[in-house]
């Protein structure tokens, strides 16, 4: 299988392309490059498997480009609920519009398997139950309510030639090349590493379903392997039921992990997120899906890999590794306009 993955300069891209090619799969990337200013570590594994990589904006890609290919796997948005409010309306051209776009494009190219990496994000201000993914769900952002738009707009286009996936991922977590600190385990493990202090601004009552980063990879290889008829149009909540967490319990996990870490808490915070999420059906349904780690290991996987790399802190702080920092960069050094297209 040849597959197409776009975004594959990101955080889940980087770790996602070798995994694959591990796994005897031929893999070609697009990515538009925002990112590549920030790199974390090397390995053997990472540096013996680059893919070879289209530098093309997601909004201009064709049926051409995807030539040769056989299934998409989807990465490529603008990430995280914050960047996404930062400006709607280009999130909503970029997420909604390019990846319903990309879509076709795939199918005019007689690509049959399309892999949509959605988020538990699109159930929002949750009821405290656990959510499976027949809930209701309530976007709270661009970013997820661009999310429910595409399952939506993809879900109708599924048919004998056309297998589209949705994996709705918690909020992952783990080492990656091209890392992110501005999710919650990875932001927290950074902070006890760089300060050996967490001190929370709100109350850390929200619930939050986290996952790792190498068990997404694994959700996203099944579905590339699996029988069409035992995907096709199926949504997929992605993680463990184990893993649902207050967000001052993944705090004191993280501090568990890091030799001399503080934990404080605040006031009740603004952020009306919040949702427990059932993921009894991945693991029944996908075949050959299982989840390999807890979030306690991602706080052990980063602590060894701070202390290999003897990450300081002006690295955890740099621009690269936070979306939202870097997007803001490259437009006010005029990189890239207020589309987010290069200049």
């Amino acid at each position: 299988m040849r597959v197409f993955v776009t975004g594959v300069d990101g955080y889940i891209g980087a770790v996602l392309a070798p995994y694959l090619l591990k796994r005897g799969m031929g893999v070609v990337g697009l990515d538009t490059g925002y990112y590549r200013d920030g790199w974390l570590y090397n390995d053997n594994q990472l540096l013996a498997a680059t893919p070879h990589t289209l530098n093309k904006d997601l909004r201009a890609l064709t049926a051409a480009d995807l030539e040769g290919c056989d299934a998409v796997v989807h990465l490529a948005e603008l990430s995280n609920d914050p960047l996404g409010q930062n400006n709607p309306e280009v999130t909503h051209q970029i997420n909604h519009q390019g990846s319903v776009a990309l879509a076709q494009e795939a199918a005019r190219a007689g690509i049959r398997r399309f892999v949509y990496t959605s988020s538990c994000s699109v159930y929002g201000a949750g009821t405290g139950d656990l959510l499976d993914e027949n809930a209701r769900v309530n976007p709270q952002t661009a970013y997820a309510e661009c999310k429910v738009l595409v399952e939506q707009d993809l879900a109708a286009m599924a048919g004998a030639n056309f297998t589209p996936v949705f994996l709705r991922n918690a909020t992952a977590f783990g080492p990656s090349p091209r890392m992110r600190f501005d999710i919650v385990i990875n932001d927290l493990c950074a902070l006890a590493w760089t300060t050996k202090r967490i001190a929370m601004t709100s109350d850390g009552s929200p619930w939050r379903p986290v996952v790792h980063v190498e068990d997404i990879c694994e959700a996203i290889y099944r579905s590339l392997v699996a029988p069409e008829d035992a995907v096709r149009g199926k949504i997929f909540n992605v993680g463990q039921d184990s893993e649902n967490y207050r967000v001052r319990e993944l705090a004191q996990i993280v501090a568990d992990e890091f030799p001399g870490c503080t934990v404080s808490v605040g006031t009740s915070g603004s952020d009306n997120r919040s949702y427990r999420v059932n993921f009894e059906r991945i693991h029944r349904e996908l075949p050959g899906f299982k989840c390999q780690y807890t979030a306690r290991d991602g706080a052990r996987q980063l602590r060894e890999l701070f202390e290999r790399i003897q990450m300081a802190p002006e690295t955890y702080q740099f621009r690269a590794f936070t979306r939202l920092k870097q997007l803001k960069y490259l437009q006010s050094t005029q990189q890239i306009d207020g589309e987010c297209y290069w200049r």
